[in-house]
């Protein structure tokens, strides 16, 4: 009998991804579920599910399980998780593969539990969990086993985290409710309150990437949106500009820089001078945002890059734990379900 690959996942605020053993990535979905009101009945799951975001009736609620990094219904995370892992791995209740999952940092010590549980229920053999700030380093290729200190921003859609990389540990660390979902929000508060213009939340989410910039652009970009005009309560398109989105993100931007300086105000001077020296590192979704780095070096005077393909750093940092597990399974919790 054929042996099921082991497998990694990065269950995140916005989106999970799992990543199987010698294949790479074989799911990147969105963490969205449809589901009824009245029975509770699973409608769709991710892709699908995200299409009905804001065009469902009212009985079918198009919701993400988990907000700003935490699990807010632990049923729906678990169908979901269930659903993700059995596409990529099938049922195979003999040939039980092994799993190792980075989960969000808001979520507690009894869920995070209850979630090996569930990869249990759905075939997994053993579970393991990992520090989101290592894996986001492993997946950025970054040699964190040296003693210099490395800064790794993890900018996901709910939370930041942020940490303090050396020997092998996260040495200082904050989570910071400031990610992806602050952004959209505030550019959705920015335009109701400067233009009357009620937009959202997909609709934010286009701007965000396709004019999102924390720093003025030298040459303006715009797009047209149609939302609904405050005063009228009509119907109204309206031409946005990127100068618009750059004033809207300003605040929790400026959150997350704070966020930052309080982790190095935090830091021992030795590894505080190593990152003023190499700087900080972005990861995540978010840190794909136009002039994230150029913004957040000028606040702090501090070098900041951004990773390459900073949205998979987490899940293709599980995936490096898997292909080399003698090597780096000093990075994983003990994860082992006890039945």
């Amino acid at each position: 009998m054929a042996r099921v690959s082991d497998i990694a996942i990065d269950l995140g605020t916005s989106r999970v991804l799992i990543y199987m053993k010698g294949r790479g990535i074989q799911l990147n979905e969105p963490a969205v579920v449809a589901v009824d009101r009245d029975t509770r009945n699973i409608i769709a799951i991710g892709d699908e599910a995200e299409k009905m975001i804001g065009r469902t009736p009212s009985n079918i609620l198009a919701i993400s399980p988990l907000r700003t990094g935490a699990i807010v219904d632990f049923d729906l995370v678990s169908t979901m998780l269930k659903a993700f892992v059995s596409q990529v791995v099938g049922k195979h209740f003999f040939a039980r593969p092994r799993a190792v999952m980075a989960v969000p940092s808001g979520v507690n010590e009894t869920e995070r539990r209850s979630l090996i549980s569930t990869m249990f229920d759905v075939g997994m053999r053993r579970t393991q969990l990992i520090h989101r700030s290592l894996a986001a380093a492993l997946g950025a290729g970054l040699p964190i086993d040296s003693a210099y200190g490395t800064l790794i921003v993890d900018i996901s859609a709910g939370v930041t985290d942020i940490g303090v990389i050396s020997t092998d540990r996260v040495l200082v660390e904050d989570c910071v409710k400031v990610g992806g979902d602050a952004f959209s929000d505030a550019i959705i508060r920015h335009l109701r309150r400067k233009h009357n213009l009620y937009i959202g939340e997909r609709t934010a989410e286009e701007l965000k990437i396709n004019l999102g910039s924390a720093i003025p652009r030298t040459e303006q970009t715009y797009m047209d949106v149609t939302g609904r005009n405050l005063i009228t309560g009509l119907p109204k398109t309206m031409r946005i500009y990127s100068d618009d989105i750059t004033e809207a993100v300003d605040e929790p931007l400026r959150l997350l820089t704070e966020a930052i300086q309080g982790v190095l105000e935090h830091t021992p001077a030795e590894l505080a001078s190593d990152i003023f020296e190499y700087g900080i590192l972005l990861t995540g979704g978010g840190a794909q945002m136009f002039g994230l780095c150029e913004a957040i070096a000028d606040a702090l005077k501090v070098p900041c890059s951004c990773a390459e393909d900073p949205q998979n750093n987490v899940v293709v940092g599980c995936g490096r734990v898997l292909e080399n597990p003698t090597e780096l399974k000093k990075y994983l919790n003990d994860g082992r379900n006890r039945r």
